[in-house]
Formats: C-alpha cells, structure tokens, sequence
C-alpha cells in the first residue's frame, strides 16, 4: 500500500504544481536532483560493446548518498548505498560510465530514507532476478516514486539479455550479484544476529 501510494504521486509533493501550471512554484519546490549512476559491468562488455551491446548496472544518486539493489541468498534488503560514483565499493568487474540527471524531487532526505526503507521490503536480496527484478529495475521503481521520469532505457540491458539467453543468470558470476560493498553488510548483519543469539548471550 505504502509503495502503491508513493508511485501515485510520482515526484512527489511537487506534483501538485503541475495541476496549478506552475512552473516557478515547481522549480522552488523541487530542488534535489535526482541523478541515475551508470556502471560498466566491465568484464562482459569488453567483449560485447564492440557490436553495440552491453551490461550495465546503476544507482539512484540523491542527498549525496547512491542507493542500489543486489542479489544474495537471505530473506531481508539488496538494497544498499555507497560514495555516489565509486565504483572501488561496487568491485573490480565494474566500470563507472556516466551519470545521467533525470530530474528533481521535492521529497526531503528523510522522505527519500523512508522510501528506501519500504523499497528495501520489497527488493529482498532472495528476491533478485537478472530479468524482472534487478538492479535497474530498482533504479527505475525509485526515480519513479522520487520525481516521476523513466531511466534511459539502454541501461536495462541485462534484462533485454536475459530475454535472448535463458541461462545468463546463471553464468554471471556470484560478485556480480552481490556487489563488495552489499556482501560486507551481509556479513556485518549475520555477525551482528550470531552475537545476539541466546545461545551467545549466555557464554
């Protein structure tokens, strides 16, 4: 219902101002941009982006954070954020290739919090799928809800590839799924849940 909700109103409260023509009142409210990161997945396309075809995966900049969306094996978020552009915390197979600003947002920083919050609910790591619940899917849901555009449609390549090759999912490497920065916190969470089990307390 919450994301049912939020997807309605696309941009956000500065929605409203379109219904008044506004533009002014549209420019005042609607300050933060919202800004698409775009990655090579770099050990695929040396090969690929020759003939014109590539992988890619993405994050949705905002408030000087990136959030994006990985696969691992756990019922609980893929999602995760890192240093906007650093691709040294996503791992060596990807390639930082271009930002794309694909609007604004009147939604405050704890607005755009919550609203990962409630993403991260529905984009369970358990949950991923290399062609209709990927990284760039996620991208999508989310400048969705925060200023109501659609990302560039090349960037989902991988779900187009996916389409033509039944089997890629399982021929992209784990890493590929589970970016560093992602299986860092997996760690951190299943250690965190180790050291609070009963039978660690009473040690």
């Amino acid at each position: 219902m919450f994301l049912a909700n939020l997807r309605s109103l696309g941009c956000g409260r500065g929605c409203m101002v379109y219904a008044c023509d506004s533009e002014e009142l549209l420019t005042t409210m609607s300050q933060e941009p919202v800004i698409l990161n775009v990655y090579d997945m770099y050990w695929f396309n040396q090969y690929t982006t020759p003939v014109g075809l590539g992988v890619f995966h993405s994050g949705v900049e905002i408030y000087g954070q990136e959030y994006a969306y990985g696969g691992h094996p756990y019922p609980f978020t893929g999602v995760f954020n890192i240093n906007p552009r650093d691709c040294n915390e996503l791992g060596e197979q990807f390639r930082f290739k271009e930002s794309v600003v694909v609007g604004h947002t009147d939604f405050t920083e704890a607005d755009v919090k919550r609203i990962i919050y409630e993403l991260g609910k529905e984009y369970r790591g358990d949950r991923y799928h290399v062609m209709n619940k990927n990284c760039n899917n996620f991208s999508s849901d989310l400048v969705q809800i925060l200023c109501g555009q659609d990302i560039p449609s090349w960037v989902n390549r991988l779900a187009y590839f996916s389409t033509w090759v039944p089997f890629l999912q399982r021929c992209l490497p784990g890493e590929w799924l589970t970016p560093c920065v992602l299986q860092n916190s997996i760690s951190q969470q299943r250690q965190s849940s180790n050291n609070s089990s009963p039978s660690n307390s009473l040690s």
